[in-house]
């Protein structure tokens, strides 16, 4: 009997609803590690995690039985109830509907780790609207202004 093997390297990145800066700086380790938790307990692996106080971007090891949209919907739904039972904003945490998926080869899987993990170096020269009309740019995909993230810069 033959075996599966696969490597899918994909960057999934979304923002805060209203793109407000609520991820505090105090408590983004903790929501990284229950994120990192939410992923390993669906048989996925957690390859980076790092973000800004209004998105985050977190690179997965998939395996092909893995729905990207379930995990995702996971992935934020359970990190919602945990940041509002944590209270660690004064108002209710929400993220903001969809997200961006990027795949990669296992050759740029490095850069893209370097490229998570200084994500607060990175936008220090650019803004998340500019970030992320480069990723739709760079892997050919066609959107509608009307359907993307709210950007307020």
């Amino acid at each position: 009997m033959a075996g599966l093997y696969s490597q899918i390297y994909i960057q999934v990145v979304f923002s805060v609803k209203g793109r407000q800066s609520m991820i505090s700086h105090k408590w983004e380790e903790e929501l990284y590690k229950y994120i990192t938790g939410i992923i390993t307990e669906k048989k996925q692996k957690l390859l980076a995690i790092n973000g800004m106080p209004d998105h985050i971007h977190i690179l997965i090891g998939m395996r092909p039985s893995c729905r990207l949209s379930d995990l995702v919907r996971e992935i934020k739904k359970a990190s919602n109830q945990f940041i509002n039972d944590k209270k660690f904003t004064k108002t209710k945490f929400q993220w903001q509907e969809g997200y961006g998926a990027f795949s990669y080869s296992h050759s740029a899987f490095g850069n893209v780790i370097t490229y998570i993990k200084n994500q607060k170096e990175h936008h220090r020269k650019t803004a998340f609207r500019e970030e992320y009309l480069n990723f739709l740019k760079k892997f050919e995909i066609e959107f509608k202004e009307e359907y993307l993230f709210e950007f307020y810069d």
